[in-house]
C-alpha cells in the first residue's frame, strides 16, 4: 500500500486534530468525513478539500483503507459495528463508549474479525512514559496517586452522565490508562462522588470524585477527579516505589531517588503525532507499534466504569481478571 486512504467519522475538535496530523503525512490521503452535524462535516471537508458524506455507509463505499472514529461517548456503537462489518482497520478515540456493554460488544466483534484497531491513548507514546517504565522495572510499587483536576469542556453533552459517562470516564481515562500500564491491574475500587453537579445548566455529573484502588500486585492507590475549575489544573500520576518517587504528567516526568531530583521534559504534541503514525504504519504493513488496540482500551474503560459505578452506588466494585472479563461485580462495602 503506497498511500493509506483514511475516512473520518466525526468533525469535532479531536477529529480536526487528527485530520491536521494525518494530512501532514505524505503517505496518507483523507478521502472524506461524516458527522451528525452537517455544518461541522462541511467545515472540515472544506478545510481539507474532501467530500462530506451523509452517513457511514457512504463513507465506507468510498473505499477507505482505515477509518477514524472520533465521536462523543454516547455515539459509539453502530459506527464501529459498520466499520468492523466492512473489515476496515479502525482507530477509535477514547472513551470507547458511554457504557461497558457497548464496548464489550465492539471488542467481541473486533476479536472475531481479527481486525486491526487502535485507540487514542496517546500518552503511551510519551518518551517520559517509556523512561518511567524503565525506572520502575524490578521495583515494588507501594503507592499510586492519580488526578485529573479540570474544567467543564465547552460542549453541551459533556455534563450529562448518559452522554459523556462523567469526568472519570471521559477525562480521567488517560490517567487510569497510565496507572494500568505502570502499576498493573486494579482488582478493587471504592469511590465516592459528591452528588452535586458543576454549576452548568442541565448538568447531572458529579463535580468531584474520589476513589481508593487496590492492585493485583499489592499496591494501593487513589484517584481524584474534578470539573469545577476554569482551567486544566492537574493531570498526573504519582508513584512511590522502594527508593523511588515519580510524578508523571503530560509535559514532564519528575524523578526523585538516591541521586536527587531531576526532570525529563515530555513532548505531548509529538505523542499525538506518534499515535497516528503508528496506526498508519500498521495499516500500511510497515510497522507494528500500536500500543493500545481496542482490547487493551476496553480494560481501561472497564476500570473507569468501575470507578463510576462505585461512586454512583457507594459500594465497592471488584474487577474480574483476564482479557475477556465480564461486567465488574458490585459488592457490599
Amino acid at each position: 500500500m503506497r498511500v493509506c486512504r483514511v475516512g473520518l467519522v466525526g468533525a469535532g475538535g479531536v477529529a480536526r486534530r487528527h485530520a491536521r496530523v494525518l494530512s501532514g503525512f505524505p503517505d496518507v490521503e483523507l478521502i472524506g468525513v461524516v458527522d451528525a452535524t452537517a455544518r461541522a462535516a462541511a467545515d472540515l471537508a472544506t478545510a481539507h478539500r474532501i467530500p462530506a458524506y451523509g452517513d457511514i455507509g457512504q463513507l465506507l463505499a468510498a473505499g477507505p483503507d482505515a477509518v477514524y472514529v472520533c465521536v462523543p461517548p454516547f455515539a459509539h456503537g453502530p459506527i464501529e459495528e459498520a466499520v468492523v462489518a466492512a473489515g476496515v482497520p479502525m482507530f477509535v478515540e477514547k472513551p470507547v463508549a458511554v457504557d461497558l456493554p457497548t464496548a464489550q460488544r465492539i471488542a467481541s466483534l473486533v476479536a472475531r474479525r481479527g481486525l486491526l484497531t487502535a485507540v487514542g491513548h496517546h500518552w503511551r507514546y510519551l518518551h517520559a512514559v517509556t523512561r518511567a517504565r524503565e525506572l520502575l522495572a524490578g521495583r515494588t510499587v507501594r503507592l499510586v496517586s492519580g488526578a485529573w483536576l479540570d474544567r467543564v469542556p465547552p460542549v453541551d453533552w459533556w455534563v450529562r452522565r448518559d452522554r459523556s459517562g462523567g469526568p472519570v470516564v471521559e477525562q480521567a481515562a488517560h490517567v487510569l490508562d497510565l496507572i494500568r500500564l505502570l502499576v498493573g491491574e486494579v482488582t478493587e475500587v471504592t469511590a465516592y462522588g459528591d452528588g452535586n453537579p458543576p454549576p452548568v445548566d442541565g448538568a447531572d455529573v458529579d463535580s468531584v470524585t474520589a476513589a481508593a484502588l487496590r492492585f493485583a500486585g499489592g499496591a494501593v492507590g487513589t484517584l481524584g477527579a474534578a470539573c469545577v475549575l476554569g482551567w486544566k489544573h492537574r493531570a498526573a500520576v504519582e508513584i512511590l516505589a522502594d527508593g523511588l518517587a515519580l510524578t508523571l504528567a503530560e509535559d514532564a516526568l519528575v524523578i526523585r531517588d538516591a541521586d536527587g531530583q531531576r526532570q525529563l521534559d515530555a513532548d505531548p504534541d509529538g505523542a499525538r503525532v506518534a499515535v497516528d503514525r503508528a496506526f498508519v504504519d500498521a495499516v500500511r504493513g510497515v510497522g507494528d507499534d500500536v500500543r493500545v488496540p481496542y482490547a487493551e482500551a476496553l480494560a481501561t474503560h472497564r476500570l473507569a466504569m468501575a470507578v463510576a459505578e462505585s461512586a454512583a452506588t457507594g459500594r465497592t466494585v471488584r474487577l474480574p481478571s483476564g482479557a475477556t472479563a465480564a461486567v465488574p461485580a458490585v459488592v457490599d462495602a
